[in-house]
């Protein structure tokens, strides 16, 4: 498992790196008169980024010493970085040539200061050894490290001597403190021979040397299992041990004349023998659930204190043995050496022991290097163990009905995989045992096999496990005689695309109808599984009623209307329930263990205060949510790890925009550099990784929106590991309500929570603001937030805070490193500083919600502006000045620069719901513009012009296109030839002169009296999202506009609001709109019913109807044979025609939809408004 802090050094140090060795670091150093230095702390960063591989792969990381260094080599990597750029920073606001000496003298010295702290840090990794791979041959050391290494071998062997011992004593214990029914504790463990570690072998003598019981054997399961030949063995090891005592010559011969009986009497017989004896029974190297089930009918349960115990290197097969099903079992852990066990036993069996994960304790001392060792095994063992727990939670029938029907219900031409995809704690491995032993798939495969990937793969020992659960030698034997056979296979917790591939060769032969089941917490790889789509199943947290439900029956062990009896804790649950989010692993373990709690509400409100990390860490009967979630972090590569980590900027429940998100990443330089791939796509294919990992969830606004995600939220568990990793990383500081003054530190991104309260002096205290990279505020903004110590300042994110007036930015030219700048929503900025023009890093400029009209003349020198958007509220009455004195706090100034703004642009006085910005002359020099967004055209050609020359404009929103100016606005638009997204509001007839529209175009969204359908949108075969208002005057032409859109082969999201029609029916036919997935109608003018024909819309997931029921309203049809539909949102207002009439159709309406939807075989949901 890689430390957070040497994940979060190596990305640190990889961005160092890539900019110390990028052409422009090279071309300042050179210019500068530093090349030399530059070029020796590029060398010597690359040595450190090796140093830090090794310190991964040698497992050094977890070294308090190497940690140390770790973090001086990441503040030495930011401090390189740093001092690159701001030379290149001061270079680009003059030539070269034009620097004064003093200032080169500066740099130089700067360098030389750069370059000692490398060599030093550098130095300190060889002068301690501090990593393996940094430290070569000294013969002089090597007697000194012999004596050292013979003393910590021998001190390891005694140490393992005792924890032997002691694992022994604890497995004795377990048996005999157990009541007289008979029992079964099954043993779970890694190594090669679980059944011949010592600490069973030594428990079982020591129960026969007592003569606790009457009858003792040692079995090995033999593959094939053959159920005579078990029990002859048993009878024989009882005769064996009878022959030595002369007392029990009777049973003896009992014995002898059972081995010669034949099959049939047999079992009779031998159950009959143990009937009035106690036994001890151990059964070595049980491999399959279908073994067990054969196997303990054999024995009676005759109350006399019997035990069989079970050693198995399956966790499944330990749980199965040990508990009846669909009850989990406890657990206890025996030993922590390198055959770590643990044993499995049935619930409530040991009268109140303590049975938690690592209860087992040793007072031995270890050493460094053993503890280090047991550390990574443990490791292994309990993520094992906590993911078993968490497939023991819960039943879910309906996910469980459904996998069921993916394996019975494939083609049969070819084997077919199934993945079942996930969050660490869903439940994936509870549903899929359950599917795997369910009585609608027994006997329907010749062979069954269910296993766990363990950590480290191991292909070889999987498929040795996997032979002997098929019952065969070896893996030779397995893949020949499984040619042609029909088979069901499990492969629980697969992690990486490299284990499938390694693994599915040897299966490649099996009979056309066999199955693979998967589960993964990686989306992707069960995209790379499942060659079909519909075969990947994502399981999703709990529904809020079934969670509730579920916490209560663990609170209480019962079901209970807690309202009626204990109200004081309704407030408190919802809350605990709120954090766990479905997550049925927290859902079960927090409720376990408020069951042993006092049922108040003040104890519960203690532990929702503090639900974090840390907490869950430190108490024993939540660690195990930590523990799997934990799993899900470690499993990220470690670019990966800083854009996970950097989320927890955000507050909690907070809707993370997709956009918003990617550009922060860029400015902070997360995303790499991938040959042909533009830093837009490597950024978003992190985010799409993040989301396939589940480490990111689609918010509900977003989920149904076509297939592009739009936002995201993060889970509160999971974030709250985001918390505490990045604060171990000190990349993230948060202030927030009941923050620290002690919380000091060197953090690169700073989080200012609308709840934080304090003063200037104590943020002054808290934040090193030469440090700051980034602040984000969420709430009130106040003047000390910016300082000009804040020098290297990429991000400045100040979405919808309040409170800040134009003022407050006069002196943000100052920020020369500012890359990403965002006021969206701060309705009270008006104007912005022509200082603006300072800012030459800048890539984002997000003023949209803002008050702002015109844009500054500067802005034309942003070079690297790479995306601009704008535009204004304009209804309202926030632009007089008594509202601006009141409302936002302005001064008289501000408050007249806002009106004169405002009164210089009359398209403040349009009618939308935002208004445009003008841009200023000169535009076109903005070369590097890929996005506008918000900008009026309507006050002059020159703007629409200059628009026309930016040849690397992707996304273009305008408004104010009119008959005086669409012509040149049409010629314009075909000369975007790059262009995928367009919004344009307008005229009536004013886009049809659009002759060659951009082939590229993915998004349309045209609004305003847009009149007939344009003859170019047939055009658009890369079309995937529509929006448009237009008329049309007769049934033929409606058919006709129908007919164009329903043959746009990717469009994917229609809209269609205001639409006027003249025909009475809206008709969707067969074959038509292939690619929708999203439908949304809105306020249908003229239309009586709308239709849809079998095979229509075959993709369709949500339908939304709003204001679509006028006087007389709207019938739907064809809602049954939807074959995709999951939602249908249903928004109606109705005219009266008379008195009461209202009511009736409204009714009418929603038992039309209710009725049809009840007939749809996907059950979509109807939610109505």
């Amino acid at each position: 498992m890689e430390t957070t802090v040497l994940s979060v050094g190596k990305s640190v140090l990889n961005g160092a790196v890539r900019y110390a060795q990028s052409a422009i670091a090279e071309e300042v150093a050179l210019q500068l008169g530093v090349r030399r230095d530059q070029v020796f702390i590029t060398n010597e960063l690359e040595m450190m980024q090796a140093f830090l591989m090794a310190a991964n792969d040698e497992g050094d990381g977890d070294s308090k010493v190497v940690r140390v260094w770790v973090k001086q080599v990441r503040d030495l990597a930011y401090d390189v970085e740093d001092s690159l750029q701001d030379f290149a920073v001061r270079l680009e606001k003059q030539p070269w040539w034009r620097i004064l000496l003093k200032d080169r003298r500066q740099v130089a010295k700067q360098m030389k200061g750069l370059r000692a702290n490398v060599e030093d840090v550098s130095q300190r990794n060889m002068r301690y050894h501090l990593i393996k791979g940094s430290a070569g041959s000294n013969p002089a050391s090597t007697d000194g490290q012999s004596a050292i290494t013979g003393a910590m071998t021998m001190s390891s062997t005694e140490d393992a001597r005792r924890q032997r011992e002691k694992a022994k004593a604890d497995l004795v214990q377990l048996i005999r403190k157990m009541d007289d029914r008979l029992r079964v504790i099954a043993v779970w463990g890694t190594s090669t021979d679980v059944g011949e570690t010592s600490v069973i072998k030594r428990a079982f003598e020591d129960l026969k040397k007592h003569n606790r019981f009457d009858c003792h054997a040692w079995i090995k399961v033999m593959c094939p299992f053959n159920s005579v030949e078990f029990m002859r063995s048993i009878i024989r090891q009882f005769y064996i041990n009878l022959l030595q005592d002369p007392v029990e010559n009777m049973d003896a011969q009992v014995l002898r004349g059972m081995g010669m009986k034949k099959e049939n009497d047999l079992v009779d017989e031998f159950k009959s023998y143990l009937n009035d004896k106690s036994y001890l029974i151990v059964i070595d190297g049980m491999s399959t659930t279908e073994e067990w089930d054969q196997i303990k009918p054999c024995f009676p349960n005759n109350k006399r204190g019997s035990r069989i115990i079970v050693s198995t290197k399956q966790v499944e097969v330990a749980s199965l043995c040990a508990g009846p099903q669909n009850v989990a079992p406890e657990h206890k852990q025996l030993s922590i050496d390198q055959n770590t066990l643990y044993a499995f036993f049935e619930k409530g069996s040991q009268d109140g022991d303590s049975t938690e994960v690592g209860s087992s304790s040793t007072n031995s001392t270890t050493t460094a290097s053993h503890i280090l060792v047991n550390n990574k095994i443990l490791t292994r063992m309990e993520t094992t163990l906590a993911a078993f727990k968490e497939f023991q939670l819960i039943g879910r029938e309906k996910e469980k009905s459904e996998i069921i029907q993916l394996v019975t219900n494939g083609d049969g031409r070819q084997f077919e995989v199934i993945s079942v995809c996930g969050m660490g704690g869903l439940g994936k491995t509870t549903v899929v045992r359950d599917v795997y032993q369910s009585q609608e798939l027994r006997g329907k495969f010749e062979k069954c096999a269910c296993v766990t990937i363990m950590r480290p793969f191991n292909c070889d020992e999987l498929l040795k496990n996997l032979a002997g659960q098929f019952g065969y030698e070896d893996v030779a034997d397995m893949v020949r005689h499984l040619e042609g056979k029909k088979c069901l296979i499990v492969l629980d917790d697969l992690s990486s695309t490299r284990e499938w591939d390694a693994i599915i060769p040897h299966f490649t032969a099996l009979e056309t109808s066999s199955r693979i089941i998967v589960t993964t917490r990686v989306e992707d790889i069960g995209k790379h599984c499942s060659k079909k789509r519909k075969n990947i199943y994502k399981l999703q947290g709990m529904e809020l009623n079934d969670a509730h439900d579920l916490f209560i029956q663990k609170v209480f062990d019962k079901t209970m209307d807690l309202d009626e009896q204990y109200p004081e804790l309704v407030e408190q649950t919802n809350m605990i329930l709120k954090k766990c989010k479905g997550l049925p692993l927290a859902i079960v373990a927090i409720g376990g263990f408020l069951a042993n709690q006092p049922k108040t509400a003040l104890e519960w409100k203690k532990l929702n205060e503090h639900i974090s990390a840390a907490e869950l860490q430190m108490n024993p009967e939540l660690e195990a949510i930590i523990t799997v979630l934990n799993k899900s972090y470690d499993g990220l590569p470690y670019h990966l790890k800083s854009c996970f980590l950097y989320l927890s900027i955000f507050p909690e429940d907070y809707n993370i925009k997709l956009k918003r998100l990617l550009r922060r990443w860029i400015a902070e330089g997360y995303p790499g550099v991938v040959r042909n791939k533009s830093t837009e796509k490597v950024a978003e294919s992190y985010f799409m990784d993040l989301i396939s990992r589940s480490m990111l969830l689609p918010s509900q606004r977003s989920i149904c929106d076509g297939k592009r995600i739009g936002s995201c939220q993060v889970h509160d568990l999971i974030r709250e590991i985001g918390i505490s990793k990045s604060m171990e990383g000190n990349l993230v500081l948060r202030l927030e309500e009941g923050c620290s003054l002690n919380t000091q530190g060197t953090a690169r991104h700073l989080a200012i929570s609308s709840n934080w309260e304090r003063d200037q002096s104590a943020f002054e205290s808290i934040v090193d603001m030469s440090r700051v990279r980034s602040i984000t505020v969420f709430g009130e903004w106040k003047p000390f937030f910016l300082s000009d110590k804040m020098r290297l300042l990429r991000v400045l994110d100040l979405e919808d805070t309040t409170g800040l007036v134009n003022h407050h930015l006069e002196h943000i030219g100052k920020f020369l490193h500012l890359r990403y700048l965002s006021l969206r929503g701060c309705e009270s900025i008006c104007h912005l500083p022509d200082t603006l023009g300072n800012l030459r890093q800048l890539e984002t400029l997000d003023i949209r919600g803002t008050s702002i009209v015109m844009l500054p003349q500067t802005i034309i020198k942003l070079q690297k502006l790479q995306h601009l958007h704008a535009g204004f509220p304009t209804k309202g009455n926030y632009l007089c000045t008594r509202h601006l004195l009141h409302t936002y706090g302005f001064n008289q100034l501000d408050a007249c620069t806002s009106l004169c703004c405002g009164a210089a642009t009359p398209c403040i006085m349009m009618d939308k719901d935002y208004g445009g910005v003008v841009l200023p002359g000169g535009a076109r020099k903005l070369k590097s513009l890929h996005t506008i967004r918000g900008v009026h055209v309507a006050y002059g050609d020159a703007v629409i012009q200059e628009i026309g020359r930016l040849s690397g404009l992707r996304k273009l929103g305008v408004m104010g296109i009119n008959e005086k100016n669409d012509v040149k606005f049409c010629s314009a638009i075909s000369n975007l030839s790059r262009l995928e997204s367009l919004s344009v509001q307008s005229d009536k007839g004013c886009l049809d002169d659009i002759t060659s529209p951009p082939k590229n175009l993915r998004s349309l969204k045209l609004e305003g009296r847009l009149g007939v359908l344009p003859e170019w949108i047939k055009k658009l075969q890369n079309l995937v999202k529509l929006k448009l208002s237009f008329t049309t005057s007769s049934q033929v032409e409606q058919d006709a506009a129908m007919e164009v859109l329903g043959h746009l082969p990717n469009l994917s999201i229609l809209r269609l609001p205001g639409c006027s029609f003249k025909g009475g029916e809206l008709h969707f036919q067969k074959d038509a709109f292939r690619s929708i997935v999203v439908f949304d109608v809105e306020g249908l003018r003229g239309i009586k019913s709308v239709n849809f024909d079998q095979g229509a819309m075959p993709e369709l997931e949500q339908l939304k109807v709003t204001d679509a029921c006028k006087r007389g309203g709207i019938g739907f049809f064809g809602l049954d044979i939807l074959p995709s539909i999951k939602e249908v949102l249903l928004s109606v207002h109705f005219k009266m025609d008379r008195a009461g009439t209202e009511l009736e159709r409204e009714a009418r309406l929603k038992e039309q939809f209710r009725a049809q939807l009840a007939r749809n075989p996907k059950k979509p949901i109807l939610k109505m408004e």
